[in-house]
């Protein structure tokens, strides 16, 4: 009786994790083509055909879809560890090679923006009519400078920060180089492929940054 209740324990916590991200992906897509004040629970519980109460119970209102779709796109999946702990930045965060590091760390926010900038888009147009979305934004861009400042420290104690450059500016400049917005004007609207995207970010870190 035991293996027969695991299963079934099992099975209903795939089911559910199946909902979750059909819930997400639906709010997602929406918040994208609709924006973020036009989209409605309804219209999320139809796009992932599931109920209005089940849109709550799997994940929660507009914001927290709002929210758990960027956390997704951040980092890729829906596991819940954050993209710091992960073992590619851990990696990337232990490189001794400067160059090496900020090539790297370009290559992981192109990935990131490719499936974060649309959303991020939305965020921030649903930032300027809704106080919760902006507070949201706010986490997302305190998120994003404390990214900035494990690379510029790291940069740091390899001795790799170009000469005179602080490690304020050095920061602003690497929060700036992860703002999704800059791979949305490129990428999206001036029609550069992601390839070329991450190609000059790592030129731009690489000689704002290292000076190399």
């Amino acid at each position: 009786m035991s293996v027969k209740r695991d299963y079934r324990s099992e099975l209903r916590s795939a089911q559910a994790r199946e909902t979750r991200r059909a819930v997400v992906a639906a709010a997602a897509r929406l918040f994208v083509q609709d924006g973020y004040g036009a989209t409605t629970i309804d219209a999320v519980a139809q796009a992932a055909g599931v109920s209005r109460k089940t849109v709550f119970t799997a994940v929660g209102g507009k914001l927290q879809l709002l929210k758990t779709a960027l956390d997704w796109a951040i980092a890729g999946d829906d596991q819940p560890v954050a993209l710091a702990d992960r073992p590619e930045m851990q990696r990337l965060l232990d490189d001794r090679d400067g160059v090496a590091l900020l090539t790297g760390w370009a290559r992981i926010q192109a990935d990131i923006d490719a499936r974060v900038a649309p959303l991020f888009q939305a965020l921030e147009v649903a930032a300027g009519m809704d106080a919760a979305a902006r507070e949201l934004l706010e986490a997302a861009q305190r998120q994003r400078l404390e990214g900035a400042r494990e690379v510029v420290d790291r940069l740091s104690s390899l001795g790799a920060l170009a000469v005179g450059l602080t490690r304020d500016e050095a920061v602003d400049v690497a929060w700036l180089a992860s703002d999704p917005m800059l791979f949305g004007r490129l990428v999206r609207v001036r029609g550069w492929s992601t390839d070329r995207f991450e190609e000059w970010l790592a030129q731009m870190l690489v000689g704002q940054l290292i000076g190399a």
